[in-house]
């Protein structure tokens, strides 16, 4: 399958998963204390579990019930009643394990988790297969100990072993933030006289978007016949220190598919043929049996038609996810109902549809036209249920994976920061901002700037830049950033607003009066961004904290004394926390001042704003994810 083709068929199967409810702590055996179902969470980046006095409902309520004389003494955990969050803390005694009543096999399973500074959890796969859940907050060369990394035990007949599997980078977000796993797991198989055939393998784990580890195969070692290895376990979580947060649990408990394609027949029809005509016998080129659909075997190449034809064998009511890739025009009917079609002989591309279909036999055609010399012939199938892997029923040279002749281009940091013009998608949206700039830091911590409107829109840590669509063929212009990146949001962040209830200039705004004036360089550099608005001269430096962690911006004003002035700091949910700062889209990243203004929050048109009032004096904040 084509790589979009791919991740469109997996996001529709993934569509199909249960949720756990987490109204209670029902789908697991026997939990102790240390585990609890809440409602909102907090966890304060700065503080350490360990060493931290918990707070079991929410800081400002609690520190109105002080004594004035009393410190207050910053929590590292803080939670409210409710529903929907799985809470865990330990605190290196006791029984901190948690396991589920049921068990798995092949699973895929997603979720958000928010861990506390210097936490340390794992998620064992059937029990066994070790996933670490740890905080590893800008930590740029991770080991197997961060999160992402694998650890399991081999059994020997003397010793266990331990394998310890790196990840691939480190897209960890700042403690007290929600993150987000998607792992596809893969039990180990067993012959019927229970020896095994293969061994257990995490496909995929993306953290944050971001893919952390693929195929890896989770090997035996030593004698296989004291192996502690079997088809099915629980999910078991296991505290080592810290606290731990899960919310949106989902997971997809798979097995093979049972679907099959029988009594499959085939006729070659030659000539440049056309939909809206019956296929004749005179243009009858062959005709035979197939137990696979496999066109390149049939020596076809161009001008051709094939009309496949079989029985389908669906072993239980279930909605069946159908994927069709091809060369031409197709036509895929089941039980005489057409439920792919693409009238052309002269296309290529990929279609998916689902259709509920009852346990039974269906009578199968598949018809694929092709009259056109610049596609090679093309034609695969694939079949899923919403419990089962995707069932291919093409041989592989019918429907190869596609083979790039392009070698990527990737633009590196080296001692110096690098600046990148280039059109970017925010946020995945099919609309490129058209004047962007990315830029790279020798910390590896990168940031877009949009100058249309002048504000920061995009921050990401690791590696820099994908210019390949840019340089592909007659390239596209645009630019990826080679990390998890956290948006902010589009808007122009500076206006003088006619009241304090005036939205901001959208993001498609003119902007006529906001006028990009270029940039100079910083001695570190890194560019300081100058605009024009109202006649007032404004500039922009962004730069990592000292411990190269996170962002700084600092805005500079040539006038002081200004009215009516503001500066929109974050859009989307915000939330003020007990250390001053404000976590930003449900907790997504956070915001905080260096400077003295103060925010505030405000309802406009349905979304909630961080502003502060824009005077005239520098204003410097922290960008914290």
């Amino acid at each position: 399958m084509r790589l979009f083709a791919v991740l469109l068929f997996f996001s529709v199967l993934m569509s199909a998963q249960e949720q756990m409810p987490l109204m209670d702590l029902g789908e697991f055996k026997t939990p102790t204390n240390n585990w609890q179902i809440v409602g909102q969470v907090t966890m304060d980046r700065n503080v350490n579990f360990l060493k931290s006095k918990e707070q079991p409902v929410k800081s400002s309520i609690r520190r109105k019930k002080r004594k004035k004389k009393d410190k207050y003494q910053p929590s590292a955990v803080s939670f409210e009643p409710g529903t929907g969050i799985l809470l865990g803390r330990s605190d290196r005694t006791g029984n901190n394990l948690l396991e589920t009543s049921w068990k798995h096999g092949d699973i895929e399973l997603e979720f958000e988790v928010m861990v506390s500074k210097n936490s340390a959890f794992k998620i064992y796969f059937q029990g066994k297969y070790g996933l670490q859940l740890s905080d590893s907050w800008g930590i740029r060369l991770p080991t197997a100990q961060d999160m992402g990394g694998i650890n399991y035990l081999c059994k020997t007949n003397d010793s266990n072993e331990e394998r310890n599997i790196v990840p691939m980078s480190n897209p960890s977000k700042a403690p007290g933030l929600w993150q987000k796993l998607k792992i596809s797991f893969q039990s180990p198989k067993f012959d019927k006289s229970g020896k095994k055939i293969a061994n257990a393998k995490f496909v995929s784990i993306s953290l944050n978007g971001m893919v952390v580890q693929s195929n890896v195969e989770l090997s035996n070692c030593g004698d296989t016949s004291v192996s502690d290895e079997f088809p099915e376990g629980p999910l078991v979580i296991h505290g080592y220190q810290g606290a731990i947060a899960f919310r949106n649990i989902q997971y997809r408990l798979l097995e093979q598919s049972k679907v099959e394609l029988k009594s499959l027949s085939y006729k070659v029809y030659k000539g440049k043929l056309d939909w809206d005509q019956d296929l004749n016998h005179e243009q009858l080129e062959s005709e035979g049996v197939s137990k696979q659909l496999d066109i390149n075997s049939l020596g076809l190449e161009d001008s051709y038609g094939i009309v496949y034809s079989g029985n389908l064998n669906v072993p239980k009511k279930d909605v069946y996810t159908l994927y069709l890739g091809y060369t031409g025009g197709v036509s895929l009917s089941i039980g005489g109902k057409k439920v792919i079609y693409e009238n052309t002989w002269d296309g290529s591309g990929e279609r998916i549809e689902t259709v509920e279909l009852d346990a039974g036999d269906y009578s199968f055609s598949l018809t694929n036209l092709k009259s056109a010399a610049w596609y090679p012939p093309r034609l695969g199938l694939s079949i899923a249920g919403k419990s089962t892997h995707p069932k291919t029923f093409n041989t592989y040279e019918s429907y190869p994976p596609e083979a790039s002749s392009t070698e990527p281009v990737f633009v590196k940091i080296g001692q110096k920061p690098q600046m990148l013009r280039g059109f970017v998608s925010f946020n995945g949206n099919e609309d490129k901002l058209s004047h962007t700039i990315g830029v790279g830091t020798p910390e590896g911590i990168n940031f877009i700037f949009n100058l249309n409107s002048g504000n920061l829109i995009g921050v990401w840590r690791g590696e820099f830049a994908d210019t390949t669509p840019m340089w592909t063929h007659r390239g596209d212009g645009s630019f990826e950033p080679k990390g998890a990146v956290q948006w902010t949001f589009l808007n122009q962040p500076i206006a003088q607003l006619p009241s304090m209830e005036s939205a901001f200039p959208g993001a498609k705004a003119p902007f006529s009066d906001f006028v990009y004036k270029g940039y100079s360089i910083h001695d570190s550099g890194l560019p300081i961004f100058k605009h024009r608005y109202k006649g007032i001269e404004i500039e922009n430096f962004i730069s990592p904290d000292s411990s190269n962690t996170y962002l700084i911006q600092e805005i500079r004003f040539s006038q002081s004394n200004l009215k009516d002035f503001y500066l929109k700091l974050a859009s989307g949910k915000v939330r003020s926390l007990p250390d001053g700062s404000f976590a930003i889209g449900g907790q997504q990243y956070y915001i905080k001042m260096k400077s003295d203004q103060k925010p505030f929050i405000r309802e406009v048109n349905g979304e909630t704003e961080l502003i502060v009032l824009v005077d005239g004096k520098n204003i410097e904040y922290e960008i914290i994810w």
